[in-house]
């Protein structure tokens, strides 16, 4: 991976991770629940599921005619790409779905439907994000070239800028998946020998790349192009639309879960060492939001629990709301940060830590 290998401490009160793995055990029996989907789940799936396909499925078939009509239905399409990503292929790429792997497995293809791709979602996200959690150089989720989210991030005049900047970059994530980022990443993780990880051949993981771009371009793209009554011109503008409206949900969300002016970055010492251990870590880089918004909650499928999912990422979300208590509960017992804001709040704190980044060189 990068020249010097992480290791976290294994003498920071260890017994923070024991004890509270216990107590979550203890309420997933004592309630004789599964930790992984329920009914309420298996709705939401369809429900998502829906939105993204029924209004694509209108588009092609000409329902409509009307120009404004069929921007509404990109956009719902734009919603129900944006509750795939976090409400369905998110838990099953990280094996919380289901018991059943093959169940995680093609549930988790569907990022390919929505532009990215499930290899290099399983690397960035699992192995790099959340192993790596607000480490610079390592967590590839606070690296770009126009931005600066931490200050061992060298700043540039441009930076001065991002808090306003920021904003519009956000909108062109899933374009970016689209048309560079995933090629650029899987050569990067081949240098980086991180292919392996997902048990599979750079060779492969490329073919399989390729045609689920080619695939994913002929259905969003080149089937509207021939089919809907729309012009041409307009569809392209109605696709660019639909991903800047879901680039941008995507982003503000995970961003306000660990780019926060109470959010820490660790530095690493010279020889790789982080000074807490994992599950600590995880609570000093991490935050939670509007708790109390419940159809926020439900639409990103509760990653404004973020501490919860870093903690336990291969519990379904939707058990998250409850063991949120626990999870504070014992992390105060232990003297320890439990982060959590308003939606408003977090978006204020996200805005001032880009700003300070962009005007300071140290803290």
């Amino acid at each position: 991976m990068e020249s010097v290998r992480i290791k976290f401490s294994t003498t920071d009160r260890p017994e923070f991770a024991k004890e509270l793995r216990s107590r979550v055990n203890a309420y997933f029996k004592e309630k004789n629940i599964s930790k992984h989907a329920n009914i309420n789940m298996v709705i939401k799936t369809i429900f998502m599921l829906n939105l993204y396909f029924i209004p694509f499925f209108l588009i092609v078939f000409n329902i409509t005619s009307n120009s404004w009509t069929v921007l509404g239905l990109w956009l719902l399409m734009s919603l129900g790409m944006a509750g795939i990503g976090f409400s369905i292929m998110h838990d099953a790429n990280h094996g919380a779905y289901s018991k059943n792997k093959n169940v995680n497995k093609y549930l988790g293809y569907l990022i390919n439907l929505i532009g990215g791709s499930s290899v290099n979602w399983k690397i960035q996200h699992n192995v790099l994000h959340h192993t790596y959690t607000n480490v610079a150089n390592y967590d590839e989720d606070i690296n770009g070239p126009l931005m600066r989210f931490t200050y061992p991030v060298k700043r540039h005049k441009i930076h001065r800028f991002q808090q306003f900047y920021a904003w519009f970059l956000y909108c062109l994530i899933t374009i970016s998946w689209t048309v560079k980022k995933d090629f650029i990443q899987l050569k990067r993780y081949k240098r980086k020998d991180l292919i392996k990880t997902q048990n599979i051949s750079y060779k492969s993981a490329y073919t399989r790349l390729v045609f689920a771009k080619s695939f994913y371009i002929s259905f969003i793209i080149i089937i509207p192009l021939i089919f809907s009554s729309q012009a041409w011109w307009l569809t392209l503008i109605f696709y660019f639309i639909m991903n800047f409206v879901c680039g941008f949900i995507i982003s503000v969300i995970f961003q306000l879960a660990h780019v926060l002016t109470e959010t820490s970055f660790p530095v690493p010492s010279s020889d790789g060492e982080i000074e807490n251990n994992f599950a600590i870590h995880q609570l000093y880089t991490t935050a939670n939001f509007a708790k109390k918004n419940l159809p926020l909650s439900w639409f990103v499928g509760g990653l404004n629990f973020q501490i919860e999912h870093h903690l336990f990422p291969n519990i379904c979300h939707v058990h998250y709301r409850k063991i949120s208590e626990i999870v504070k509960k014992t992390a105060l017992e232990f003297n320890l940060p439990y982060y959590q804001n308003t939606l408003f709040g977090a978006i204020s704190s996200h805005t001032k830590h880009l700003t300070k980044l962009g005007k300071y060189d140290l803290a």
